[in-house]
């Protein structure tokens, strides 16, 4: 499709200039598929190249380098200790010593990776099983326990995570014996371990101080996330729970089952589940965004009394907590509740609860209408907070300009205040959205996902509720009911990881924060 000059769009109408957009909008997405699959062909080929570059470097390392390099290659630190950086040999070589003592421990790396049985599908992870002996001292059956799967599984992950950190190291320590040959070859002196200790405490400040919370990363999020992964590929549920019952590695059986779209299926579940939690995040992000601004505008705008004591009504809300305050909200509306009996009475509920004298939350439309409702009361004061500093930042100049100009305040609101306000919430809106992709307070403390999905059935043996999110759903399959399925709460905690990383970039790339930054400086 061509597309339009800056000049031959000015000259579009409105209606125009609308479906310009919506042919752009459709042409650009294969445009966004290919250049997608690019992207990844690119990535492995870069990859590809990287190994490749090593190789060749590691190889003319060994080959031009004298015999401290050379020697480096097996005695890690050998080389800074013959250039004289003995706080870094040091260090090289207990790392060294540290990983061959754990890897040949008689229960040390290399037990806890030959237990595991790396991706065998049939194959249980871990070789012992717990089983049941006589002991003649007590005169009946008691447990001997065998290996745990769950712990077999983890600490081969650590081994492997270990491994991996001795590689690199190993190829880091080579290349900087190596620069220590070149700087001595050049006729420099080479940095001493005070050096190393007071670039760390003043140009390389922010390594060391980043150094805690990217362990922090690496420890909380990586590598809880690398073993969920994992456990997808394994039959670890209430049956096979890793110690009374090891569980084995089954493939990509599991992500089979979640593209089973037939009733039963936790295709068909998935899929009703994902589009409701979509639905959700939308309008719970946006009906707080656009009212709390609203909120307040009215209250900031000039000549409105008792402003302080209206923000701290609203205040009051975030002050109760939610499991108080969300717990009696869904009282309320039962159909024992105030509220519940009094739309009864008054037979202002639709017939098919009328009948029935059931509330609003046994109804699937009635109980998301009423959980989008409730999220706004809950929501606002914080949008309503947020505005009201920002408001207070945009200069009144605008307005007055403005107004001279002819805008009325519908102009002023989509020229001036919106644009401001969305560049300044732009990250605030993409982890609002995030956040209520993941709600789990309000869905779980109001309906707890009910009431329950009859079409869809139950997917994989666990039931599935209408209001249900992807979350609440997890919780289902975990903790919510005595066939605990682990492995299908990974596989599905996979693709919500997905849904949310996809969303984010998406939403990340498209808001003003990131793709105008200079314009309200």
């Amino acid at each position: 499709m061509k597309q339009l000059t800056d000049l031959e769009y000015l000259k579009l109408n409105r209606n125009q200039a609308f479906w310009y957009k919506l042919k752009l909008f459709f042409f650009a997405v294969p445009q966004l598929f290919l250049s997608f699959g690019k992207s990844i062909l690119l990535f492995f080929k870069k990859i590809g190249l990287y190994f490749k570059d090593e190789t060749k470097d590691l190889i003319y390392t060994f080959s031009k380098g004298n015999f401290a390099v050379k020697l480096s290659f097996f005695v890690f630190g050998f080389g800074s200790f013959f250039y004289g950086q003995i706080m870094r040999g040091i260090l090289f070589l207990l790392f060294e010593v540290v990983f061959f003592t754990y890897m040949l421990l008689p229960s040390g790396g290399i037990y806890w990776l030959s237990k595991c049985n790396w991706f065998q599908t049939g194959k249980t992870v871990g070789n012992v099983h717990g089983r049941y002996e006589y002991d003649p001292l007590y005169d009946t059956e008691v447990w001997v326990s065998g290996d745990d799967s769950v712990k077999v599984l983890l600490y081969g992950l650590l081994s492997v995570i270990f491994i991996i950190a001795f590689i690199y190291t190993w190829r880091l320590q080579i290349k900087q014996c190596r620069i220590c040959m070149e700087i001595t070859e050049s006729g420099k002196k080479v940095k001493s371990g005070k050096d190393d200790l007071k670039s760390l405490l003043d140009d390389q400040f922010h390594k060391t101080l980043l150094s805690l919370p990217l362990a922090g990363i690496l420890i909380f999020t990586v590598l809880p996330i690398i073993y969920m992964v994992l456990i997808a590929f394994t039959s670890y549920d209430a049956n096979h729970d890793g110690y009374s019952n090891l569980f084995s590695w089954v493939g990509l059986e599991h992500f089979n089952q979640l593209f089973n779209f037939g009733k039963g299926g936790v295709g068909l579940a998935f899929g009703e589940i994902l589009s409701w939690t979509l639905m959700w995040a939308f309008f719970a992000t946006f009906t707080n965004y656009f009212l709390g601004m609203f909120v307040a505008i009215m209250i900031n705008k000039k000549g409105i009394k008792f402003k302080k004591v209206w923000r701290t009504v609203l205040v009051l809300t975030i002050a109760i907590p939610q499991f108080v305050s969300l717990l009696y909200v869904s009282r309320l509306f039962n159909s024992t509740g105030i509220i519940g009996k009094m739309l009864i009475e008054w037979g202002m509920l639709p017939d098919s609860l009328l009948e029935t004298k059931r509330s609003l939350w046994e109804n699937p439309t009635t109980a998301k209408i009423l959980l989008v409702l409730v999220n706004v009361w809950i929501g606002i004061p914080h949008m309503m907070l947020m505005a009201t500093g920002i408001l207070m930042n945009i200069p009144d100049d605008l307005y007055e300009s403005s107004k001279i100009d002819g805008a009325n305040v519908f102009k002023q609101y989509t020229k001036i205040t919106l644009p401001y306000m969305i560049f300044v919430t732009g990250p605030y809106l993409l982890t609002s959205f995030v956040g209520n992709l993941n709600n789990f307070n309000v869905i779980y403390l109001l309906t707890n996902g009910n009431p329950l999905n009859t079409d869809v059935g139950t997917a994989g043996g666990v039931s599935v509720g209408h209001t249900d999110l992807l979350i609440t759903w997890l919780h289902r399959m975990t903790l919510g009911s005595s066939d605990t399925q682990y492995y299908m709460a990974s596989v599905v905690g996979i693709m919500v990881f997905l849904v949310v990383a996809v969303l984010s970039l998406i939403i990340y790339n498209v808001i003003p924060s990131t793709k105008n930054e200079e314009d309200y400086r």
